[in-house]
């Protein structure tokens, strides 16, 4: 979030810091002073100590009094305003994999993302995610990601409604907004809310958010829209065209609606819809390039002890460019059926199929199959094992293993 440049009042921050700390030091000394000089029969040395205690309390209270704001709108930049008034939260997750896979052999601290909110009042919040993959980012640093995850404010129109204005989760999917490792089954996440949800999936952009009827939500988000290659091996990939926020083309936005029903324990059942109309950003010649329609459906269902998890995209891409390549339908699914042995050791088995040139002829579909199990040392904190086996045109077996955190 980018702060407002104020202009700085003529007495600086730490003028102001020092001066009040003296006139309190001095108003002490005279204090004390005044009870060394009192008569002796003026007061028993108890007495005396009470009243130096009341003063002293009192001391306390003024010392940690939020010193008065500069009039005519006028506040420092930088540290010294920051923080004086509202509540601030801090937080975090983070996870560590281990993946013995055909594919590679390796160990990386695949996330950290550390949390700040912060509530200005009753009405007003802001929310923010900053995240790190892989550790390190820059020249030569192999993938490696510095990136904002989230930003946005948040103003409460009623108790029911809310809009919402920044760096925004597209909501869509299951995983897309809620993805804490302690919160899921498996190491990675599934290859369905991957390839073809690209989740991670953020856009700035404003929303509307509410609760409507009985059980039913709603959320209606206007942003940017997707930038897809056109050419090369990335052409029309839905993953690689996200723009995640960094100067994102505005040419065309997208527009997403999302319909979830929450109304019995346990159970989320949602709908959604995105459309734009010109996946490329104008980038090619009308009719190569064209509208791009997301239709998703999924049920995440808790019940005791057992879990159900499934999910459904397809997506719809318009122009000769992503007919040609098979890429004008792109599709998914999933189902995950899961049961907890005892509320620390869970275990799970998960179905994915997706294919991201399912327009054309050719048999392009990937499978992959998952089991394994989830251990809650702490209700933050897990530890995760799976086997994964893939078959269609995929072909990377092998198993993971990996510990996640939130707080």
């Amino acid at each position: 979030m980018s702060h407002c440049d104020r202009q700085k009042p003529t007495k600086t921050p730490a003028r102001r810091e020092t001066t009040v700390p003296f006139k309190r030091s001095v108003s002490l000394a005279a204090m004390i002073a005044a009870l060394i000089a009192a008569p002796a029969n003026a007061a028993t040395t108890e007495e005396k100590l009470e009243i130096l205690t009341q003063e002293v309390e009192q001391l306390k209270k003024e010392i940690t009094k939020t010193p008065e704001k500069p009039t005519g709108g006028m506040a420092p930049h930088g540290h010294g305003w920051h923080g004086k008034t509202g509540e601030t939260t801090v937080g975090g997750y983070g996870e560590l994999h281990y993946n013995s896979l055909d594919s590679k052999d390796e160990i990386d601290l695949h996330r950290a993302i550390l949390f700040l909110g912060h509530r200005f009042d009753e009405r007003i919040s802001f929310f923010s995610e900053l995240e790190v993959e892989h550790t390190q980012a820059g020249e030569g640093k192999n993938g490696g990601e510095v990136s904002m995850e989230q930003a946005y404010l948040e103003f409460a129109l009623t108790d029911n409604h809310a809009a919402r204005a920044g760096l925004l989760l597209v909501p869509a999917g299951i995983l897309n907004e809620v993805h804490e490792p302690p919160t899921f089954y498996g190491v990675e996440r599934n290859p369905v809310e991957t390839n073809v949800i690209p989740t991670t999936w953020r856009e700035p952009g404003a929303a509307l958010a509410g609760r409507i009827g009985q059980g039913f939500g709603y959320d209606l988000m206007l942003s940017s829209g997707l930038k897809v290659a056109t050419t090369g091996t990335s052409a029309y990939n839905l993953r690689s065209g996200r723009q995640s926020g960094r100067q994102a083309d505005a040419n065309n936005a997208a527009l997403t609606a999302r319909l979830k029903w929450t109304g019995a324990p346990g159970v989320e059942l949602a709908a959604v819809v995105q459309r734009q109309d010109d996946v490329a950003q104008g980038t090619v010649a009308d009719g190569v390039a064209g509208a791009a329609t997301l239709w998703e459906a999924h049920a995440a269902l808790m019940r005791g002890p057992f879990g159900l998890r499934a999910l459904y995209a397809n997506w719809d891409l318009d122009g000769t460019g992503p007919k040609a390549l098979g890429r004008d339908e792109q599709k998914g699914w999933y189902i995950e059926p899961s049961f907890k042995l005892t509320p620390k050791f869970g275990v799970f088995a998960r179905y994915n199929t997706w294919d991201n040139e399912a327009g054309d002829a050719t048999d392009s579909k990937k499978i992959q199959k998952d089991f394994g199990f989830n251990y809650w040392p702490h209700e933050n904190v897990v530890v995760k094992f799976d086997i994964q086996r893939q078959s269609g045109t995929a072909n990377d077996d092998g198993f993971n293993l990996g510990v996640g955190y939130m707080f």
